[in-house]
């Protein structure tokens, strides 16, 4: 009898760890940025509420796929769930682009409301596609980068300016900049052999590429907050209990709060780490700040056209 008791109590216990299942996540940022802390901890989060049924395993760094590979990789299943910068879906549809428009959110109050305005659009474009958006996170305010003092849109005629979505290569455009696009991993050797001479990225990757090493300026342009989102395979999810579904929702509620408090303070920290690193940290000079005014004028003109009856709506929705 004792022996029966045992096994069966060994076959229940195995039977529970079959159960559970385990998914291979795709992560965009390397370990050292907040949002990839925010996405261990998200994990940690939904193990804990769906009482280890669900383990999501974080890679981190695009190894499993590349920004470009993200979405269509979730679609079809290479992995479950991923991590992609929003922006960089622009060319699929122009209202992904939405917050990489300059000067439409520039605080991280705005960046909510933006998100608030948008998601209800993305939801819709992506269960269409087979998908469903768990969170995003915003990245900090983006600034400017060059090895040189700017004083206006002419200090960037002829540079070779790093772009990560469309957005940021019309931007370079009417700079009168040369766009080149860049992976984050590359921008380090991007820079040390004369592929790009200046960019326009977050503090925070200005930390992790290390840009004290082959920039000698930031200027705080806080032109937009980009940021990234959290896609599920559909088929996955419909795989999961409602019980499981209904955690993983909750820990992802959980997560873009906390995504959004950690960028504030990881903009801060960062800013101040290029300073401490020898880099010149400027505000924006008067002249660039005028000449930007017009660009996302341009900038917001064109966005509406292409994005269409979506992109008025989140305009509407702002306003």
């Amino acid at each position: 009898m004792k022996r029966f008791l045992i096994g069966a109590a060994l076959a229940a216990l195995t039977a529970g760890v079959a159960q559970a299942e385990t998914w291979k996540m795709s992560a965009d940022a390397p370990d050292g940025n907040y949002l990839t802390q925010n996405i261990r901890a998200f994990a940690e989060d939904v193990a804990r509420l769906s009482e280890g049924e669900l383990d999501i395993d974080v890679v981190s760094n695009s190894v499993l796929l590349k920004r470009a590979e993200l979405k269509r990789g979730v679609q079809r299943g290479i992995v479950p769930i991923g991590e992609v910068l929003i922006s960089a879906l622009g060319n699929e549809d122009a209202v992904y682009s939405a917050d990489a428009v300059p000067l439409m959110a520039t605080t991280f109050d705005e960046a909510r409301a933006l998100w608030a305005a948008s998601r209800p659009i993305y939801e819709e474009k992506l269960a269409e596609e087979g998908l469903v958006l768990l969170f995003a996170a915003p990245w900090p305010p983006q600034g400017v980068y060059m090895n040189k003092e700017v004083s206006d849109a002419s200090s960037f005629d002829g540079v070779k300016f790093r772009a990560y979505n469309p957005s940021t290569a019309r931007l370079a455009e009417l700079l009168g900049a040369v766009p080149a696009t860049i992976a984050t991993s590359e921008i380090s050797q991007a820079f040390s052999t004369g592929v790009i001479n200046g960019m326009i990225t977050s503090p925070s990757t200005g930390v992790d590429s290390q840009a004290w090493d082959f920039v000698s300026h930031y200027y705080d342009v806080q032109a937009f907050l980009p940021k990234n989102m959290v896609i599920v395979n559909k088929s996955a999810y419909d795989s999961l209990s409602p019980e499981v579904q209904e955690a993983l929702m909750e820990a992802a509620k959980i997560a873009e709060d906390r995504g959004f408090e950690m960028a504030e303070e990881a903009t801060g920290v960062a800013t101040d780490t290029m300073a401490e690193n020898g880099m010149n940290v400027l505000p924006t000079p008067e002249g660039l700040a005028a000449d930007f005014e017009g660009i996302a004028a341009t900038m917001q003109a064109e966005w509406l056209e292409q994005a269409g009856e979506n992109g008025q709506k989140i305009v509407d929705a702002l306003n």
